[in-house]
């Protein structure tokens, strides 16, 4: 009891601790200020402060083009430093309004989320864990667990987070941190950087957040933080990854080229070449080799998600879900190192075909990848880029329109192409005309038949086209024209329709159809990630944007028949959304093998690698996924994926997802 008051003593005196924040009228306490940085841009702000005893209140908020949260939380803590009530109000990341409530009377529990309203029996040794709101439940977290004996702490009402690693850091300025490492929350470890009892900083992937008295450290945190971050995952690696000289493929049934299966086949795969393909039984096996058997599961080649913007844990899912090539479509500078990384099985992740650099302009709602202010520094950019390897440039929603047409000649001159979101006050008919070779998401083509006077850098690219999508006539003229327009440039089209079907069909408190057949299998914090209810709908808009998702559907099968080039990408949740991207192609009405093909030789081509990649052929790479179902009588078995082959190492699907906390589909 004694350290469980020591903490409490020491949870107050940190929030008069940082003499940065000044109290606001009606307070008890200084607020301590923290800077939210997205993608090395200030875009919001945390604070914090106490209003009685055990009582704090946290507000917290953040911009992203138009988008992010804005949360007002409170919360009161019994005296173990457990949660007895809590209160969050604000929007989420898309603005969806948020109304949380969780409270705690003798033994009974009682809450309000966007899932449910409910409650139920409660002990004095678990934590509510929040849908939504600021990073006071981490901090809050992180206290519980410093102070247990077993580094680890329950959830409620299920769940537990444990401390995985506490490292004492020496930083510059000569005050030493703690940076820990949780594991039970999220599929990805979360990092928090502690002084005392207090965070002083939350670093994830392009999101940090760094007290204020602490802000000139945050890159030599980041460093650190990476360097830590790069040994565990290639520890990770070095423990999954399944090396062999010589490995056999007993009696599989084989996704052709062309689309059709060749049943009871034996391949053997000598280090990362396809040696020899025969009739089950027929070849002779070398001595030492490792056996795989296929019998009653079918072998495809490894598949292609075909817009992906990669970091280092995102890899592991890439290849769990059978996944072993991918387009970046706008990263870092530094994405080269990554890819390298990915190819020595360093860190275990896709092989990257395709660099996109991203450029975007001047504005509120630029990219804040890569801004510049004028055209003669995208003309730079774009030379950049090329020094570096990069095989396109992506044009975002900020550009000017008058810049368009220069850059995809500079960058035409230099054999790159050009593709990305049409700005704003322009059509796709212009861009395309301009130069564009590809265009990214569904919604861009929708627009190229509203207003051009839409200012699509915000989210209204979303909500017109979730309002005026149905309307959409595919047997106008100016439709057609438009079909006319996209094969006359061999314009391709990259729909990424998934991240829409979440957008306009999910409602809040339900699980999105986009992510319902696997929520069950992942982590807490991505499981609530689902029940948020995509964009802010009421009921006169829920079955309009219904319908204007169904007319995006039949927009892709339109496409296929047509012979435009399209091709499955996610923009989103590695493996897990590429799966679902299928499903719905297939939905749309295009048959499954043709389905595949796009995934797989279609997408090879495309990238210029059908040489090597996309197809089982003898002399080519054995980039290999085993599927336990057949997915051209059912789309959804392609989630079945039980190992993945690539450059010469063998992958478990299950041993994958187990280290990130993830069930596997039989389980």
């Amino acid at each position: 009891m004694k350290n469980q008051l020591k903490l409490i003593i020491l949870l107050i005196y940190s929030f008069y601790s940082c003499s940065e924040g000044k109290p606001s009228k009606n307070d008890n306490s200084p607020a301590v200020e923290y800077d939210v940085i997205f993608r090395e841009n200030h875009a919001g702000t945390y604070k914090k402060w106490q209003t009685g005893k055990r009582q704090f209140k946290f507000q917290y908020s953040y911009s992203d083009r138009g988008r992010g949260p804005k949360y007002d939380e409170t919360i009161t803590l019994s005296p173990k430093n457990y949660i007895t009530s809590q209160t969050i109000t604000g929007v989420n990341y898309r603005k969806v309004k948020v109304n949380e409530h969780f409270s705690i009377k003798d033994t009974i529990a009682k809450w309000v989320n966007p899932k449910e309203i409910s409650e139920g029996s409660y002990n004095d040794d678990q934590l509510y864990f929040r849908y939504n709101g600021s990073p006071a439940a981490y901090e809050i977290i992180a206290q519980l667990l410093l102070a247990s004996h077993r580094n680890e702490i329950k959830l409620y009402p299920q769940g537990t987070v444990t401390l995985t690693e506490n490292k004492t850091i020496q930083l510059p300025d000569g005050n030493k941190s703690n940076l820990l490492m949780l594991k039970g929350l999220d599929m990805n470890p979360v990092y928090l950087w502690m002084k005392g009892t207090e965070m002083i900083a939350s670093i994830s992937g392009n999101l940090h957040v760094i007290r204020k008295d602490f802000k000139e450290l945050r890159l030599t945190l980041k460093k650190k933080q990476d360097s830590i971050e790069d040994i565990y995952l290639k520890n990770i690696a070095s423990k999954v990854s399944h090396s062999f000289d010589t490995l056999v493929i007993k009696n599989a049934t084989i996704f052709l080229e062309n689309g059709s299966l060749a049943p009871k086949q034996d391949v053997l795969v000598m280090g990362s070449i396809i040696s020899k393909i025969a009739p089950a039984n027929t070849l002779t096996i070398p001595k030492n080799a490792k056996i795989l058997d296929a019998s009653n599961k079918i072998l495809l080649p490894g598949m292609f998600d075909m817009h992906t913007h990669n970091n280092k844990f995102r890899g592991l899912l890439h290849i769990a879900g059978g996944i072993t090539s991918v387009r970046d479509l706008a990263n870092n500078k530094q994405l080269k190192q990554l890819s390298e990384q990915f190819n020595t099985n360093e860190i275990i992740g896709p092989r990257i075909v395709t660099f996109s650099g991203i450029i975007d302009g001047p504005g509120p709602f630029a990219n804040q990848r890569n801004v510049v202010n004028n055209l003669n520094e995208a003309l730079i950019e774009i030379q950049d880029y090329k020094n570096l390897g990069y095989d396109q440039i992506k044009l975002y929603s900020s550009i000017k329109p008058e810049w368009v047409r220069p850059l995809a000649k500079k960058a035409h001159e230099l054999e790159m192409r050009v593709s990305g979101h049409i700005p704003a006050f322009m059509t796709a008919s212009q861009a395309i005309e301009q130069g564009y070779n590809e265009i990214q998401h569904m919604n861009m083509l929708f627009l190229n038949f509203q207003s051009d006077t839409i200012d699509t850098r915000t989210p209204l690219r979303f909500t017109e086209v979730a309002k005026n999508g149905i309307d959409l006539d595919l047997n106008s003229s100016e439709y057609k024209n438009f079909i006319s327009l996209l094969k006359r440039n061999d314009v391709l089209i990259d729909p990424t329709i998934s991240i829409f079907e979440n957008m306009f069909i999910s409602k809040k408190g339900e699980p999105s159809p986009t992510y319902e057949k696997i929520m069950h299998r992942l982590p807490l914090i991505n499981q609530r990630l689902f029940y948020a209810g995509g964009l802010p709908k009421n009921a006169e808009t829920t079955p309009l944007y219904q319908e204007s998702f169904n007319k995006m559907l039949a927009v892709v099968k339109d496409l296929f028949q047509k012979n435009v080039s399209i091709t499955p990408g996610t923009d989103g949740l590695p493996g897990f959304l590429y799966h679902r991207e299928l499903e719905l192609y297939v939905k749309a009405g295009i048959p499954a093998n043709k389905v595949l093909q796009l995934a797989t030789i279609i997408a090879a081509e495309l990238t210029g690698v059908a040489h090597e990649y996309g197809s089982i052929e003898e002399g080519k790479k054995a980039d290999l996924i085993l599927i336990n179902g057949n997915p051209l009588e059912d789309i959804s078995a392609i989630r079945k994926v039980d190992c993945t082959i690539k450059e010469g190492k063998l992958f478990y699907a299950k041993e994958l997802y187990g280290t990130m906390g993830i069930k596997n589909y039989d389980q």
